[in-house]
This record gives C-alpha cells, structure tokens and sequence, in this order.
C-alpha cells in the first residue's frame, strides 16, 4: 500500500485547481497594481512572460522561489510569500491529501506491511528507491510531488496536537529486501531502530518461520479517529480504498489483532532489526 500513495500526480482535482487559481489572480492583482506587465515581473525575478501568464492562470503551480521574488518585487508584504504552503499542499496528489488529513485526525494509526517499510516510516532514500522501481515510470516532476508529500505525511510522527499512538508491523522479508541498495537499507533499518525507541511507538516484525501469518492477503491501514470510529485504508497496485462499513472494519481489526498476536513482541523485534542490520 506504500509503493505510489496511489496516485497519479496530475492537476486533475478541483480542490488543487481552486487554489492554483486563487493563487494566480493574487499575484495578477499585486501585479496591475505594481503596474508590471507579464513580461516585465518575469525579467523582474528570471521568468519568462509565458511561465506568469501560466501561474496567473492557475496552469502552473509557482516555486517558492517565485513567490517570494514576486512578493519582494511586487511589495505585496508578505502576502504572496505566505501562499508558498498551500502552493506545497495543493502539489500532492488528492489521495495523499486525503490521507494526510485521516492521520492527523486519528488517535492511532495501525499499519501492516508485507513489502515495504511503511511510508510513515521511510527514509527519504528509501522512499525514492521505492518510486523509482514503478513501472511505468514516473516523470521527474511527478517523483518531486510524491516524495514531497510523503516527507509532509511524516510529521504526523511529531504531531505537536498530542502525539497519536502508531503500532507498525512488518513482514520480516521486508526487513530483508534491499530497496535501493545495502546502504540504503541499512540507513532504513537504523531509522526502524530509533523509531521503535519512540515512546508513543511500536514496532513488531512478523519473522519468516512463523507458520501462521494472517497477512498474507496484503497490507493495510487502520485508522481509530478523534470521534470513535475507525476506517481502513487499503491499496493495492494502482487502486485505494477507504473502508468505513462497520463490519468490514470489524474483520480487518480482528485480523489485525491476530497479525499483532503473531508478530514478536516489540523488545524481540527491534532485537531482529538489529540482528539483521549487523547481516547487511
């Protein structure tokens, strides 16, 4: 469920084009009122007059850098600079919006995987490994937009409105599989290490000789939300679902529970993740 977010990382949903063209129409306004043409607030900060007029429009999502060379150029103090993170937001694709805002409203978050590292939990390195093995492959512009809002997805990990709880298991073979090279792996294990110190964390690993393994229909999400519900995310290739039918949520939990059963407990596994990065 961590291999794309799901995604293509087109512009093709309302709420990302409703902020490209809020954002556009700021920047004309400052700009008329500068008495700039197009062509002259390009040359002004090292645009072409085409690439304005496509920001203007809402058919280009601004850099930074843009923002803040036309805020600086145009006098808007501060205004247009302040857009840059809802420019950043509306950048991830919708479902990883989605996403991000299920996490930040969950009071536990509990995730399977059976062939990556959880997203919540890779290293930037890991991560791109992990995009740059789809096929077909994504573009360098849509790579940018999926490591970007899976680096933001991560500050869930650090929430400063009260920290939820994360249990993580893993299929030991994912321990195991060299995404992206030795290296790569060992810097994702030693970040396993220091995450499973974590006190609001726990991770367990689902080792290889364990006959019974309830996960082998695949990973998925649970979600326990401010409220008292609970959703399930699930993904699988190019397909994701969000599951909320109370008996549907009922059976993943129970099978969950049965995963967390299975899995060594929490000491024991950070003693396998240790022993298998000392193998690396």
């Amino acid at each position: 469920m961590e291999f794309g977010d799901a995604m293509e990382a087109g512009w093709d949903d309302e709420e990302s084009a409703a902020v490209l063209r809020t954002v556009g129409r700021i920047i004309k306004k400052f700009r008329e009122r500068a008495g700039l043409t197009q062509a002259e607030l390009g040359a002004a900060i090292g645009y072409s007059e085409e690439q304005v007029s496509s920001v203007e429009r809402g058919r280009r999502a601004p850099k930074g850098q843009f923002l803040l060379d036309a805020d600086r150029v145009l006098d808007a103090g501060g205004v247009i600079a302040e857009l840059k993170k809802d420019v950043e937001e509306a950048r991830y694709p919708k479902k990883v919006r989605d996403l991000r805002k299920l996490e930040g409203e969950a009071v536990e978050i509990c995730a399977y995987d059976n062939s990556v590292i959880n997203g919540l939990l890779q290293t930037e390195a890991y991560l791109r490994a992990v995009f740059a093995s789809r096929r077909p492959a994504f573009s360098e512009e849509e790579m940018e937009r999926l490591v970007a809002a899976r680096l933001a997805r991560q500050s869930v990990l650090n929430s400063t409105h009260g920290l939820p709880a994360f249990s993580f298991i893993l299929d030991e073979a994912v321990l195991r599989r060299c995404v992206g090279g030795k290296m790569v792996l060992r810097r994702q294990l030693e970040r396993m290490l220091d995450v499973g110190q974590m006190r609001n964390v726990e991770v367990q690993v689902l080792p290889l000789d364990q006959e019974d393994n309830a996960g082998l229909g695949g990973p998925f999400h649970l979600l326990r939300l401010k409220e008292g519900t609970t959703v399930v995310y699930n993904e699988v290739q190019r397909l994701s679902r969000l599951i909320s039918e109370p008996k549907e949520v009922q059976l993943l939990e129970l099978r969950y529970g049965i995963i967390r059963a299975q899995a060594l407990p929490p000491r024991k596994s950070l003693a396998l993740i240790k022993k298998v990065l000392g193998e690396t």
